[in-house]
């Protein structure tokens, strides 16, 4: 070899690194209590400074509701054994609502204890991905591990779609099973997660149609916890009203209010904790009032 050229392969070699990208950093649960899943064009976790909730003792006329969840959240927190949770019924009843006021109240009696990570419906086929890079966090960290929970809003699957398969793989099966840092929240409007026409189909072109319909609905049955929301009633429909409008001020007499909040509801078409807070947002407007 002629080492005068030793030099120049030298320098062009120290150029082709430069030039060459960086190795991506593994995604770590640092900088923020929640985090929003990305896994493409590269997986990463972007940090959420302030998380958009509501206060957890705002959410009325969920009473039964709000205390299941949050104790099984709190237990989690605190490293005692806790449950996969499915929150589905009624639209606009608080179930997403629930869950991030749930890791709010978590982590302010333990701060940074409990990581909230959001994944979106349409990437559920990623999620055995993320779970490996939250396994990941979990043996590399020192001393106590952050715990994390896994939300997905609206979770629900269509006709020919075979991304539940990913779901059921990582909620209790699979030869690894669920990272022990991790539980899974999902809010659906359906108890089975599947179209009604979706289950009555596969029960009439199936050979063993019981079987295949058995095979789609124990996808719920992974999830430790059901718990059910339902449509609500005038007096709690007032009560969210009143309890929003008190939380910001808003001096309107209790009459004139649900007057005014049963209007609304009625040009709706319904009554529900979204109408409520949508209709107050209207209110402050109208009073000029900063929510």
């Amino acid at each position: 070899m002629d080492h005068a050229l030793l030099p120049a392969l030298t320098r062009i070699a120290e150029a082709l690194e430069r030039l060459a990208p960086a190795l991506p950093e593994v995604p770590r649960l640092t900088g923020a209590d929640a985090f929003v899943w990305h896994p493409a064009p590269l997986p990463h976790l972007v940090p959420v400074p302030r998380v958009s909730r509501v206060e957890i003792g705002l959410l009325q006329g969920i009473d039964r509701q709000r205390d299941i969840l949050l104790q099984n959240t709190q237990r989690f927190a605190s490293g005692l054994p806790a449950n996969n949770v499915m929150l589905w019924g009624a639209r606009g009843m608080g179930k997403s609502s629930l869950v991030k006021a749930a890791h709010a109240a978590a982590n302010a009696e333990a701060p940074g204890s409990l990581a909230l990570v959001e994944i979106q419906r349409e990437d559920i086929r990623t999620l055995p991905d993320l779970l490996n890079i939250l396994r990941q966090d979990h043996s590399q960290a020192q001393g106590r591990p952050r715990r994390c929970l896994v939300f997905c809003d609206d979770l629900s699957f269509e006709k020919e779609d075979s991304d539940y398969k990913a779901l059921k793989s990582v909620l209790d099966g699979g030869i690894e099973g669920r990272p022990p840092n991790v539980l899974f929240y999902a809010t659906s409007n359906r108890r089975h997660l599947m179209s009604r026409d979706m289950i009555e189909n596969e029960r009439s072109t199936a050979i063993h149609g019981q079987e295949a319909v058995e095979e789609k609905v124990s996808l719920s049955d992974r999830f430790g916890l059901w718990i059910g929301f339902h449509n609500c009633d005038q007096p709690t429909y007032f009560a969210m009203v009143e309890g929003y409008a008190g939380a910001l001020g808003l001096g309107l007499p209790v009459e004139e209010l649900r007057r005014q909040a049963n209007e609304w509801s009625v040009t709706r078409g319904g009554r529900s904790g979204r109408v409520a807070w949508q209709f107050i947002q209207d209110l402050a407007g109208r009073m000029g009032v900063a929510a």
